[in-house]
């Protein structure tokens, strides 16, 4: 019997040696911390790549809008307005050039774009709807300006639906979407 207690007492010994030698081992603690920073950095990297291809897709978005009004005024000449009604090749000057952006068909105007109407400078000076297109006023009294006279503004709005390369991962899957933009012009 007491050969076996001198074996248990041998087993324990030897387990307790082996606890002490495994807590004092610094080995492979390097890279446990890497992996873990490597995440952290990786996790920032992905949300640096998905929020910047958002906001790069965000500034094609407003040139192509920017674009389109400027298609509407060379397309439509001041013999052509209201350009709504009396300039035929407006909306596919438009839908060309909104669309001519590295976004292509993805760019599309939003319903009811382009729409066009009398707009005068406010004192503000922000410009401030004023009448629709079908009846002009006088003058700016609306805007508080009567001394200005009303200027026929077109307003364009095209929309792009983005999506996260990462969903679910990054910010980006909480950013606004679909990206939408105005742009207007003044015809006259």
């Amino acid at each position: 019997m007491l050969a076996q207690k001198n074996i248990v007492l041998a087993i324990v010994m030897k387990a307790v040696e082996t606890l002490e030698t495994i807590r004092t081992d610094q080995r492979g603690v390097s890279a446990v911390e890497f992996s873990l920073f490597a995440g952290l950095l990786s996790l920032g990297v992905l949300n640096t790549a998905d929020v910047s291809i958002y906001i790069y897709k965000r500034m094609e978005l407003e040139n192509a809008t920017q674009m389109g009004a400027q298609a509407a005024w060379k397309t439509c000449d001041p013999n052509h307005l209201p350009a709504t009604t009396k300039c035929p090749g407006l909306i596919n000057a438009v839908t060309t050039a909104v669309q001519s952006t590295s976004l292509g068909t993805q760019v599309s105007l939003q319903s009811g774009s382009p729409s066009e109407g009398y707009y005068c400078v406010n004192s503000s000076n922000a410009l401030q709807y004023v009448s629709p297109i079908s009846s002009k006023p006088k003058d700016c009294t609306a805007a508080g300006m009567p001394a200005l006279q009303p200027a026929d503004y077109i307003q364009i709005q095209t929309a792009f639906s983005y999506s996260p390369l990462f969903p679910g991962v990054t910010v980006a899957s909480m950013l606004q979407t679909p990206i939408t933009k105005t742009a207007l012009m003044r015809l006259e």
